[in-house]
């Protein structure tokens, strides 16, 4: 038994036992799938002990890997209090749903300007729903999204903070009969099939405000297309369809398609910061500050006339401390 155990091979492990594959594991810490393998080999050559059963099809535990989890976590755990307690907090670990979307994005960067001294480190679950299990789970800490459109089992475990109510848009094919107009109103839409997430077990706090957008306006939610995780996966499996995609203004381009805000009304899709309740971190503090002052200074909160929040968005309480 060794006298020393690096905690990145306790990291490694435990990523490995809880996805149970290799490559979503390495995807998960951001690391080259031979290099996770190449950890966790090390870590049971320092135990004497075999920890996974491989083979082409899964990845399973053995008895001792069983044994080694509960362990793991704890000393994890006891090293994240322990550097805390000195000043040394871990990297707070931050969902901005996709690389390109605005508003998780920019309260980051100011997060880092108002924090230095702290590492907060970037990561895409691509929706709130997937990212709350993810944070219950203790792989990740914050995200951003529709609070209220979350089970209230997964609710009643976290917190949130508004940050901005995000005016939404709509990605038109190319050729489109409304992409001559600068401005489409929503109900120029009826008779359309707008994909709106439908099927994807990451989103569906999405299309639960598409549905309730669409509601009673002739415009029917798309049927699921196959999960596509990423921009460039999502650009690529869209692209082989002509359906109009809900989004919000600040959504990236996409090739063979035009983005136009939504009018009369104006859709606004309702942004949270969503963390675990319980959690204390400086890095936190700074985000919900970077989240404030952006709001502030851009009215990111403030709902125009016209403007249209699902009537569960706008009685959800705020947690501000």
């Amino acid at each position: 038994m060794p006298a020393h155990l690096d905690p990145r091979l306790l990291r490694a492990f435990l990523a490995v036992a809880e996805e149970l594959h290799f490559t979503r594991a390495a995807a998960r810490l951001y690391v080259a799938q031979q290099a996770l393998s190449r950890d966790v080999r090390r870590l049971e050559r320092e135990l004497g002990a075999e920890l996974f059963v491989r083979t082409t099809r899964q990845v399973t535990l053995t008895a001792d890997g069983e044994r080694l989890v509960p362990h793991a976590r704890r000393v994890l755990q006891a090293q994240d209090d322990l550097l805390a307690a000195f000043g040394q907090a871990r990297p707070l670990l931050v969902d901005l749903n996709s690389p390109g979307l605005e508003t998780g994005r920019r309260v980051l960067y100011r997060a880092r300007e108002l924090a230095p001294e702290h590492e907060l480190m970037a990561r895409y679950e691509s929706g709130l729903t997937g990212a709350a299990v993810e944070i219950l789970a203790g792989r990740l800490d914050v995200s951003f999204g529709r609070f209220a459109g979350l089970d209230p089992a997964l609710r009643a475990q976290l917190d949130h903070q508004p940050v901005r109510h995000e005016p939404m848009a709509v990605l038109l094919p190319e050729g489109h009969r409304l992409t001559e107009l600068a401005e489409v109103p929503l109900d120029a839409l009826a008779g359309e099939t707008v994909y709106a997430g439908a099927g994807n077990p990451r989103t569906p706090e999405w299309t639960d405000l598409a549905r309730l957008l669409f509601e009673g306006r002739g415009i029917e939610v798309a049927p699921p297309v196959p999960l596509a995780v990423g921009i460039e996966e999502f650009q690529r499996v869209m692209a082989k369809g002509a359906n109009p995609i809900l989004a919000v203004v600040g959504f990236p381009a996409m090739p063979g398609t035009v983005l136009r805000p939504l009018v009369d009304p104006v859709p606004l899709s309702p942004v949270s910061l969503v963390w675990r309740k319980g959690l204390v971190h400086p890095a936190l503090d700074a985000l919900r500050r970077a989240a404030v002052e952006l709001g502030f200074a851009e009215s990111w909160l403030e709902r125009p006339v016209t403007g249209w929040i699902p009537a569960i968005d706008m009685n959800m309480t705020s947690p501000h401390k």
